[in-house]
């Protein structure tokens, strides 16, 4: 057993965690009431440029309210990507409703030419929109999510939601800080380009509040259901009266203060993360057989996730390639099983997928925490580099 450990993605808390967290206690505001979550909703919502935001328990909680607000009910059909954590088509089922999936494209996002064929020769248009030929089933929105902070064909999917009346809902949980730098969206968010936005906040992301999630939107009525439906939809607060199915989702003020000190080091995160990416692509990259997925063109990724890709020329395949460092230390993983290959969606439509099955075959994520040294970094490429 290998004595030295570098993990696969930590949190960093070396900032004002600290006393933020301490001010939250001192006050006696633990829980979902406290001025600490209003304040983090602001600070990401200036942050990405929405006029608002609503925090609450988790991504997934985010994109389970984010689909009632589009209008997509039980029997709804939602296109969803085949290569994503399960936690992005879970809320899809919650709602009764039922995913297709999508294959994705080189960025690992969603392929849109294929999304735009799907609606074109396997659907059809009736007066409420979208209809599934085979099933009837109306399909009412597109899940899309950006990828270990790479940034979708944002620009070809606003033009397919257009011209078939989809909603977009944007699963950023991965993607907190990427944006585009050129093209019709230059400036423009991951997250706030769609109808609605997801953040996450888990231990893993870019920032943490130990767990949470943020809805964004420039759509105030979103904001406004999401707000009631977050706090159990209470219509008369004093007398405990509720007008809808409501949700206890809202987070902490416990949580909220961990993300304010997290939120001021986004930046200074996201540059870290270029650094250490740079570092390990140019010493990558005379290894035969290895090279690291790089970020769409026009974009300014956040490099959440370090991509490494094996082909035949490197002596290990990818379950040699996360044992060998392991027994060096290192924590490494594959890409999540596809998710139309799990047991609750084996039934699920999926269509034409194949590069995914490539990447889920030939990916392994590699440490990229905004703790890694560089030193951590050059051990790590000398492991792969004497593989044998």
């Amino acid at each position: 057993m290998a004595e030295r450990f570098i993990p696969l993605s930590v949190p960093n808390l070396k900032g004002n965690e600290l006393w933020y967290v301490s001010r939250a206690v001192e006050s006696e505001w633990v829980s979902t009431a406290g001025p600490y979550v209003t304040d983090f909703e602001k600070s990401v919502a200036e942050y990405v440029g929405t006029k608002g935001a609503v925090a609450c328990q988790s991504g997934t909680a985010g994109l389970h309210v984010a689909l009632q607000l589009c209008g997509v009910t039980s029997g709804d059909l939602v296109i969803v990507p085949a290569l994503t954590f399960i936690a992005s088509v879970n809320p899809v089922r919650y709602i009764g409703a039922e995913p297709v999936f999508m294959d994705c494209d080189d960025s690992l996002c969603i392929d849109t030419e294929k999304l735009e064929t799907f609606c074109r020769e396997e659907c059809e248009f009736r007066n409420d929109g979208l209809h599934h030929t085979a099933s009837g089933r109306r399909v009412r929105a597109v899940v899309i999510v950006h990828v270990f902070g790479n940034m979708a064909d944002m620009e070809s999917l606003s033009n397919l939601a257009r011209k078939y009346n989809l909603k977009v809902i944007e699963d950023a949980a991965e993607a907190l800080g990427t944006k585009y730098t050129d093209g019709v969206f230059s400036g423009r968010f991951a997250g706030t380009i769609g109808d609605i936005g997801v953040y996450s906040f888990n231990g893993n992301k870019i920032i943490t509040s130990g767990g949470g999630g943020m809805i964004v939107s420039d759509n105030e009525e979103y904001l406004k259901h999401a707000k009631h439906l977050t706090t159990q939809a209470k219509s008369d607060k004093l007398n405990f009266l509720h007008d809808e199915v409501g949700y206890n989702y809202r987070l902490t003020n416990l949580q909220a203060a961990l993300g304010l000190a997290q939120m001021e080091q986004l930046e200074e995160f996201i540059s870290v993360k270029q650094h250490n990416y740079e570092l390990y692509r140019n010493a990558i990259k005379d290894i035969p057989g290895l090279f690291l997925l790089s970020f769409r063109t026009g974009t300014r990724s956040n490099h959440w996730f370090y991509s490494l890709y094996c082909d035949e020329r490197y002596p290990m395949k990818r379950d040699g390639i996360i044992k060998n460092l392991s027994d060096n230390g290192i924590q490494s993983r594959p890409v999540w099983g596809l998710i139309h290959k799990q047991i609750p969606y084996i039934n699920s439509l999926a269509y034409r997928i194949e590069r995914a099955e490539l990447f889920r075959e030939n990916v392994v994520n590699i440490p990229c925490g905004t703790n890694l040294s560089e030193n951590d970094i050059a051990y790590v490429v000398e492991c792969l580099r004497a593989a044998k």
